[in-house]
């Protein structure tokens, strides 16, 4: 299998600075060579890739385009889909390590109850069988439950459908580590920094969200970014 890595990074038109720090904390301890990609719901439909109907309740402009990732990157090593609202802080060569290329898939297994109603950017908090995982993922480019996911698919599928991970069989679906999507406010917060943090109901770059766990991690990369900006 090639062993290149390529990343894939949701993005949301309101949340451009939750991008760029997920981009620079990924990118900084990183190890190998790793390409990284915004996701953009307008560029994968000028395409002509996604051709879903506009839906304004979905919670993020990437909910579904996620799925296409792993035909947008025609690539048979793993290929990693991440939400924009990810701090990682460790080097995603880790993550390499213990994958089995027989499986078609990784994902962190969560099996939880949401603590609050609501996202603290004000969205309604939804619950649902195998909520979160597909906010990371790592995907087989070579085998064959992947290479069947096409445009047709993600365009023509109900969102459940896609977000359960119907379209691998379960035997075909590898468990990662808790710590490579820990979703802050919903797990206490654990002695050790996880591998990558995922500000699931909000994260510092909301205003009312300046005290959630692990703020100041964020902030500190943010900062960073900044100051990579002031030197250009």
């Amino acid at each position: 299998m090639n062993n290149q890595l390529k990343v894939y990074v949701g993005y949301d038109s309101r949340e451009d600075i939750a991008w760029q720090v997920c981009r620079l904390s990924l990118s900084r301890h990183a190890s190998i060579s790793v390409e990284i990609y915004a996701l953009r719901q307008e560029t994968v439909r000028e395409l002509g890739l996604y051709t879903r109907p506009q839906d304004k309740g979905a919670a993020t402009e990437f909910s579904l385009t996620r799925f296409l990732v792993p035909y947008i990157a025609a690539h048979e090593g793993w290929t990693v889909f991440v939400d924009c609202d990810f701090l990682f802080t460790t080097d995603i060569a880790r993550l390499l390590e213990s994958l089995d290329p027989a499986k078609a898939a990784y994902v962190v297994q969560h099996d939880y109850v949401p603590r609050s109603a609501s996202k603290m950017d004000g969205q309604v908090q939804t619950t649902y069988p195998r909520k979160n995982w597909s906010s990371f993922m790592v995907f087989n480019g070579a085998h064959p439950a992947i290479r069947a996911l096409t445009p047709e698919v993600v365009n023509t599928q109900s969102p459940a459908y896609l977000h359960r991970l119907s379209w691998v069989e379960d035997k075909d679906l590898g468990a990662l580590e808790l710590g490579w999507n820990f979703l802050e406010g919903e797990y206490d917060k654990p002695e050790q920094v996880p591998h990558a943090i995922h500000y699931t109901n909000g994260g510092p770059w909301f205003p009312n969200c300046q005290n959630v766990d692990f703020a100041d991690l964020w902030i500190a990369e943010r900062d960073r970014y900044e100051r990579t900006l002031e030197a250009a």
